[in-house]
């Protein structure tokens, strides 16, 4: 019969194993890190094949070699004018906004450790999106660099309303709790941004498609005055799988390992309005990104937070840029937001998820 504290060491020693191999021998853990480090590899290499794809395919297809002499030879054709100025920087802001949402997710769900948890579900992204949508109708302010603070505001007091409501109560922060809260909230701050919108047909013209979430009209100033603030709540969110890992066994349990709870919730808190705030600023509010990635990970790689959230960053662009290429396929010459695409290919794996009634381990 173990004590307390022998069962608080003996959980440590297993924090952070997957847990069918937590007190194993070491060479099979080592086998598991190397293949699932193997398996990072491969993620990254899914990215690269799907940004060159981004990059070659759309309404108009380049060549292959085509798209390598607007690198080495530019010679200012409308072939490489389309490959660098518009393609490229819409290739790169996929890249960081799905890197940015996949991570928000997996932060999300660990920490809440509700596994509903989404940036769209929860209402964050649509807070985000008013913030966006009263300084671009109310206020005038046009420069991304100005507007992704009204975003990390909306994000971050939807994010304080949402979880005041799904707590309050004997029962707490449920699962089915937060996500009522997040979409009852979400609705209301739609419906705010689309009666601002109506007042100004103006403005409405310029964030309809926006709205919907997009990743087209954007130049590569966007994508530089963005990136510090990607950077940052990824770099933050990366940071912290050892402590998520930790906190899984409860608070108690976490203080008595020496993690510092407030801390941790409030670096996660912070990574979770950096990459919701700087990724909604740039391509609208995109749903089904954060919730599937992250449960399609932790099928992979189990609940070891140190590998699902590396992973949920490489994973999720790799989504939104196919995403993103099939909207461009699909509609030609035309193309289909990719709002809508993610939400096509997002809503059956949501359905399926509640017909099976389970969901991958927290």
């Amino acid at each position: 019969m173990l004590t307390r504290g022998a069962q608080v060491r003996a959980d440590a020693q297993a924090v952070g194993r997957p847990p069918e191999v937590a007190g194993g021998p070491a060479a099979p853990r080592r086998t598991r890190q190397a293949v699932l480090a193997a398996g990072l590899v491969a993620a990254l290499g899914l990215l690269v094949l799907a940004g060159l794809a981004s990059v070659a395919l759309g309404a108009r297809a380049v060549p292959p070699a085509t798209v390598l002499d607007a690198f080495l030879a530019p010679d200012g054709s409308n072939d490489h004018t389309v490959v660098r100025q518009l393609r490229v920087p819409r290739t790169l802001l996929g890249i960081g906004v799905g890197a940015a949402l996949g991570l928000a997710g997996a932060l999300m769900q660990s920490l809440t450790r509700n596994p509903l948890a989404d940036p769209g579900l929860l209402g964050i992204n649509q807070g985000a999106a008013l913030g966006v949508t009263v300084a671009l109708g109310l206020l005038g302010v046009s420069d991304p660099a100005g507007y992704v603070w009204f975003a990390f505001a909306g994000a971050a007091l939807t994010s304080v309303v949402v979880f005041s409501l799904g707590s309050a109560g004997r029962s707490g922060a449920g699962p089915v709790r937060l996500a009522l809260a997040g979409v009852a909230v979400g609705m209301a701050l739609t419906a705010a941004s689309s009666a601002i919108l109506r007042m100004d047909a103006q403005t409405f013209d310029r964030m309809r498609f926006w709205l919907t979430g997009s990743l087209a009209g954007q130049d590569a100033g966007t994508l530089v005055r963005l990136a510090p603030f990607m950077a940052a709540g990824l770099a933050v969110g990366l940071l912290l799988g050892r402590p998520l890992n930790t906190l899984s066994l409860g608070d108690d349990a976490g203080r008595a390992l020496g993690v510092a709870v407030t801390r941790t919730r409030v670096l996660a808190a912070v990574a979770v309005t950096l990459l919701c705030g700087s990724a909604t600023a740039a391509a609208g509010p995109l749903w089904f990104v954060g919730l599937a990635v992250p449960h399609a990970v932790r099928a992979v790689v189990g609940p070891d937070q140190r590998w699902v959230l590396p992973y949920s960053a490489l994973v999720a662009p790799v989504l939104l840029l196919t995403a993103d290429v099939a909207g461009r396929l699909v509609a030609r010459p035309g193309e289909v937001q990719v709002g809508i695409m993610c939400a096509l290919l997002g809503a059956p794996v949501f359905i399926l998820m509640a017909r099976r009634r389970r969901i991958a381990a927290l």
